[in-house]
């Protein structure tokens, strides 16, 4: 699962958000009928800027961190608005306390704090510092050995990279921005997380949602401070490498040497609390399937189908099993995803066009859910009027697409030299089609798929440009423009659900996209700066190995090298796996369709899951496996307590243990290193060392 969603995960039920509202979904209007909204411009605060900023930094972190480790990112809006409730709440009462509030804490104001933190933490996943820009460097370049050259490696440099993020990032805002009231207010697309997100906001700011709030900022705060001094704790044993209680061999040494161990990381811990139950479980799959089976029998393999003497890090060996079979699971999961969203947005569209009614099988008509039509007109009359009366003018969008596009068309091949003008203007030109497509879709299903459009844009840019003339960097610089486009659009239509649903106004709303955008671009790159300089980032065998960085320059060096360049029956196996991720895709969707009160579809693994661990193997996903157990477990024993207070317990763990890496990178930094290593050796090993020691 790279990023947010099975690449960018599903989130939680929207419905199970929404029973947290006091009178019921339906009242939530009737809830707020005496509290006056404030005018876009007093939604927008001072207060609520600089939490933003504050929460941004953290967050920034935290997606970083995951990044760099596995590439595994939990839906972190939940986290985002409880701590953003927190921090105003708290503030707001002192002044309150004292005499000096002068503007009263709104869900409007909170709203507005989510998303710019959320838009702030998803340039940190767009931005591909972790992904396509590290896929540019000599470090990973080393690794993948072909397309080694000068034209298709870039010095990394906060410069550029800051540039580079500013000029892409805010297009895809305007590329979608005049067809929001089509999206929300006819088509009704339930934009699920949104949803979900509107729904925790306005519980927090009923009496009984902000009490329930309080309790889980203290359950959240209680859990970080755990999770940020284990991670004290263990840094303490860490002093070489291979150290600590992350090397702790588990299952004993047989299994660590096949990365088949708990490594004792809250982090991910925390994270399998958040992720769906098949989640974990595929990824656990996907190591057992590729760490404990196929990888020893390839290894047997050596001197027959790859050379004996090549390292273990050589694409032409072991490691490019690891990486292209993973490659083709990632495209042949993101290829069915691209083409079945596409359908589903035809199909949809036309039957919103064509027919007078809606296609119930497509989309959630939240009229129908009641048949107190009164209450569910009052709502919706309400919410479209605030909805409607700020507009944004649509001859300002297409302006604005249409200077950014220009600015980006000019300033793109000065960075990356091997991408002329014409390319960056087709990648602008297809653009708008593929954000609608993802905006559309993700209103349907809250898949994101836009790290899959980027893919494609790899292939198609590195094979027009050519190796010679520097395809490995053109396809991963096109990438990121694609990859920008398509995120910042299905992220602010999600914003816009969300404003909807809690009368916050469009304008607010697209004003701390911009803003939590802003960050991103500047944030991002400092913060993956700070841990690239701190440690060695993109070691495959190191604490932060950045595993998409080598996979996204793998997919460039396919579109400019073709197959010519993989191991013995590589291909073969590529090909059976490609095939495989279609095919469990297809027999998920019919099950699906033959809804059945077993619904057995969801027993079907992902195959973007399966694949994350061929690379790095099971340590993380047993992590969250357990994660998944403690849920589990909380569940049986107190299903309501589990649902109030497993995400803020999950959000402090991920918190707690990520933010340690602060203090840690400093540490490095001025030169004070952990005075202890504690390392596990097998009793003949002990032997050895022993008596070199008593000789």
């Amino acid at each position: 699962m790279e990023g947010r969603g099975q690449e960018e995960e599903r989130q939680r039920d929207p419905k199970k958000e929404g029973e947290m509202v006091d009178d019921g979904k339906l009242t939530m209007e009737h809830v707020f009928k005496s509290t006056a909204v404030p005018p876009w411009r007093k939604q927008i605060t001072v207060r609520a800027m600089v939490t933003s900023f504050v929460l941004s930094l953290v967050f920034n972190f935290i997606v970083c961190k995951l990044n760099l480790t596995t590439g595994v990112i939990p839906s972190l809006n939940v986290a985002a608005g409880l701590l953003g409730f927190a921090i105003l709440k708290l503030w707001t009462s002192m002044l309150e306390k004292f005499g000096f509030l002068k503007q009263p804490f709104t869900r409007q104001e909170n709203t507005v704090i989510q998303t710019c933190v959320v838009a702030s933490s998803g340039i940190a996943f767009s931005s591909g510092t972790a992904s396509y820009i590290l896929g540019m460097s000599a470090k990973v370049a080393v690794q993948a050995e072909e397309g080694n050259t000068p034209n298709n490696v870039k010095t990394l440099s906060l410069g550029w990279m800051i540039g580079f993020l500013f000029v892409v990032s805010f297009v895809g805002l305007f590329s979608i921005v005049p067809l929001r009231k089509m999206m929300i207010l006819k088509y009704k697309l339930t934009y699920p997380s949104g949803t979900a997100t509107a729904y925790l906001i306005n519980s927090f700011h009923t009496p009984k949602g902000a009490k329930l709030a309080k309790k889980q900022v203290a359950m959240l705060f209680k859990s970080f401070c755990g999770s940020f001094l284990w991670a004290f704790f263990q840094w303490f044993f860490t002093a070489g490498d291979g150290c600590g209680f992350s090397s702790f061999p588990t299952f004993g040494l047989k299994a660590f040497a096949q990365r088949f161990y708990f490594d004792f990381s809250s982090t991910y811990v925390g994270v399998g609390m958040i992720c769906p139950y098949m989640v974990n479980v595929s990824l656990l799959i996907g190591s057992i399937l590729s760490w404990g089976i196929m990888w020893p029998l390839i290894e047997a393999k050596k001197g027959d189908w790859y050379r004996a003497s090549l390292s273990a890090s050589s694409l032409h060996g072991i490691q490019g099993y690891r990486v292209f079979l993973a490659i083709a699971m990632m495209l042949g999961d993101g290829l069915f995803h691209v083409v079945y969203m596409l359908l589903q947005t035809f199909r949809s569209l036309f039957a919103h066009n064509w027919k007078k009614r809606e296609s119930s099988s497509v989309i959630l008509d939240m009229a129908d859910q009641s048949s107190d039509t009164q209450i569910v007109n009052y709502d919706e009359q309400r919410r479209t009027e605030f909805f409607l009366k700020d507009q944004i003018p649509n001859k300002v969008a297409f302006i604005g697409y249409m200077i950014l596009a220009a600015i980006s068309i000019v300033t793109v091949p000065f960075i990356f030299h091997q991408l002329k003008w014409y390319h960056i203007l087709v990648a602008y030109l297809i653009a708008p089609v593929l954000a609608f497509c993802n905006a559309y879709g993700c209103g349907l299903t809250d898949w994101s798929l836009a790290s899959n459009y980027g893919k494609i844009a790899i292939i198609t840019f590195s094979a027009w440009v050519g190796l010679g003339h520097g395809g490995v960097i053109a396809g991963l610089a096109s990438c990121g423009v694609m990859m920008s486009i398509v995120s910042t659009a299905s992220d602010l239509m999600q914003d816009f659900k969300t404003g909807y649903l809690t009368l916050a106004s469009p304008r607010s709303m697209f004003f701390s996209q911009v803003y939590g955008t802003a960050m991103g671009c500047l944030m991002s790159p400092l913060v993956f700066w700070f841990f690239y300089k701190a440690y060695s980032v993109g070691d495959p065998d190191g604490s932060y190995p950045a595993p998409y960085g080598l996979m996204y320059r793998g997919i460039a060096i396919l579109g400019v090298e073709g197959t010519s360049s993989l191991p013995k029956n590589c291909l073969k196996l590529a090909v059976v796996f490609f095939v495989a991720a279609i095919v469990m895709n297809i027999v998920q969707e019919l099950l699906r369709r033959c809804e059945t009160k077993y619904k057995v579809y969801r027993f079907i693994p992902s195959p973007m899951c399966m694949a994350i661990p061929f690379y790095l193997g099971g340590y993380f996903a047993i992590d969250m496996c357990i994660g998944s157990c403690i849920l589990f477990i909380w569940e049986r024993m107190n299903k309501q307590k589990a649902n109030d207070f497993s995400p803020a317990v999950a959000s402090g763990l991920i918190c707690g243990d990520s933010l340690w890496g602060v203090p840690a990178a400093i540490l490095s930094l001025v030169g004070v290193n952990p005075p202890i290593c504690m390392k596990f050796l097998s009793a003949a090993v002990n032997g050895k060392v022993d008596g070199f020691l008593g000789g």
